[in-house]
């Protein structure tokens, strides 16, 4: 399987977690290296207490580029980068904390001294600098960032609440606060055997345990009647069937080689990777049918693992970074915009840039996530932190409505989500938001069910994620930028505002 050859650059921050200290399973891939083990065992022949710093499943930071605001654009490329690195120190954090569990089982204040105590110093120091950068470009930095700077420990199956507060923590001594989930019984192995912290057997659920319509999967779908714009516009890209393929991301990290420290599947524009311009995408080769969208679509893949070593098995954002595997195309990937319950849509600018859904979920919390994944024939039981285990002869579905609320004057903020918005409940845009065709992207897969015995789950599959994410599929996301011609987007916005079903 092919991957993206174009030659780009990489920081320092990349080049210092590429050279981590990483164990390998099979030629690549971070490993787990059984967290419990080192706890449980006892060379006297008794068990003893596992030790609470040995809990630590995953490092939980602050989202730094959530909580920026009015970035001046000048500094805007530099902030990006900034935040990159911060990434690269939290995966080589977590890659530290996964090679250590005899250590920690040893010294409860291991993880604070070695891994989250350095860890906060290096963040520190990137936050000066994002609030130098910030006021040397003439904008106004938020002194209260420095808050963000600490991380913490947290085991696996500790529960996140929708403002992405967690249900306790890590104290001063690395070791986890009382009346957390600490984790498994004795015994537990949370690799399922599979050499990666992830997925685990209750990351999977049986679609026939989920109630139907709990969940509102329409959102923003255009109501029957007068009322609304209730046309559509669907374009066929294809299933990446050039096998585009690399772990940047040109929204979220511009001109960062491994932005995204997981591996994405491209459809429509051909030169997308982390150092394309507006320009390149603009004179780039689509997949599209319509030759007029150049558009770039883009998601996480999702693996199979079972063994196979992918073209990444050695890479960064790839094997390296516990990214595992066989990559499984979707079957079909259905791309269509739709308009508003209320009224017209207006035009998307060119080079309008989204991204729906959190690929760190897990640790932010659930207010940004947005997958919803169900089973063909089940439709109407969505669910978004479990993946579904399906019937024979049933696909596995992604289901990712966008944002359609667009502030009339951005194509990205500094956080890469202000300038767009859900629309409100009773399917308006919020004030200063103007409607705009949502887009809507639907992904079938062909995989075999995975079964679960024994609180083990044998071949499952899982979406590509950050490797402190845990390959949770909470942290499914989908990323676009508007490359539309205009008379093509003239065409969808006329189409959907008639009432018609075009393509």
């Amino acid at each position: 399987m092919g991957r993206n050859t174009r030659k780009r650059r990489m920081p320092l921050a990349t080049k210092i977690v590429a050279g981590a200290a990483a164990l390998t399973v099979g030629g690549g891939g971070l490993v787990w290296a059984n967290f419990h083990a080192s706890a449980h065992e006892d060379h006297s022949g008794h068990n003893r207490t596992r030790s609470a710093a040995a809990q630590v499943a995953t490092i939980d930071c602050p989202d730094v580029g959530q909580k920026i605001r009015d970035v001046p654009d000048r500094a805007r490329g530099e902030v990006d980068g900034e935040l990159a690195t911060m990434d690269s120190q939290i995966t080589n954090a977590y890659q530290r904390l996964a090679t250590t569990r005899r250590a920690q089982a040893g010294d409860a204040r291991f993880v604070q001294n070695t891994i989250l105590g350095p860890l906060k110093d290096r963040r520190k120091a990137i936050i000066d600098r994002i609030q130098l950068e910030i006021n040397r470009a003439g904008g106004k930095a938020d002194d209260s960032l420095d808050e963000l700077a600490a991380c913490q420990g947290r085991p696996a199956d500790q529960s996140q609440n929708g403002d992405g507060q967690n249900g306790g923590g890590q104290n001063g001594d690395g070791q986890m606060d009382d009346g957390q989930n600490q984790g498994g019984n004795e015994g537990d192995n949370d690799d399922n055997g599979n050499g990666v912290a992830g997925p685990v057997a209750d990351d999977f659920v049986d679609i026939n345990d989920v109630q139907p319509n709990t969940r509102d999967s329409r959102n923003g779908l255009a109501a029957d009647g007068d009322g609304g714009s209730t046309g559509s516009f669907t374009t066929d890209c294809g299933v990446n069937e050039n096998n585009l393929f690399n772990s940047d991301n040109l929204i979220a990290a511009p001109g960062v080689d491994n932005g995204a420290h997981h591996t994405h599947d491209y459809v429509g524009n051909q030169d997308n990777d982390a150092f394309s311009s507006d320009e390149d995408l603009a004179n780039a080769d689509t997949s599209c049918q319509n030759q007029g969208d150049k558009s770039t679509y883009y998601w996480p893949v999702l693996r199979l693992q079972d063994g196979t070593q992918e073209f990444d098995a050695n890479d960064q954002g790839g094997g390296a970074e516990g990214n595992i595997g066989k990559i499984l195309k979707p079957a079909e990937a259905r791309i269509q915009f739709v308009g508003s319950r209320q009224g017209d849509v207006v035009a998307m600018p060119k080079f309008l840039r989204i991204i729906t859904g959190d690929a760190k979920s897990f640790t932010n919390g659930d207010a940004n996530a947005n997958t919803s994944w169900s089973c063909s024939g089940f439709e109407d039981h969505q669910v978004t932190d479990k993946y579904p285990l399906c019937p024979e002869g049933s696909q596995v579905l992604r289901t990712t409505n966008f944002q359609s609320c667009w502030d009339g004057q951005n194509i990205d903020s500094a956080n890469h989500r202000d300038h767009m918005a859900f629309v409100q409940e009773d399917g308006s845009c919020p004030n200063g938001f103007q409607a705009v065709p949502q887009l809507q992207i639907r992904l079938a897969y062909d995989i075999p069910t995975p079964t679960v015995e024994n609180g083990q789950v044998q071949n499952p599959y899982a979406v590509d994620s950050f490797p402190e994410q845990l390959h949770k599929p909470i942290t499914d996301h989908n990323d676009f930028i508007n490359v539309m011609d205009e008379d093509l987007m003239n065409e969808v916005v006329d189409c959907i505002n008639r009432g018609e079903d075009c393509q």
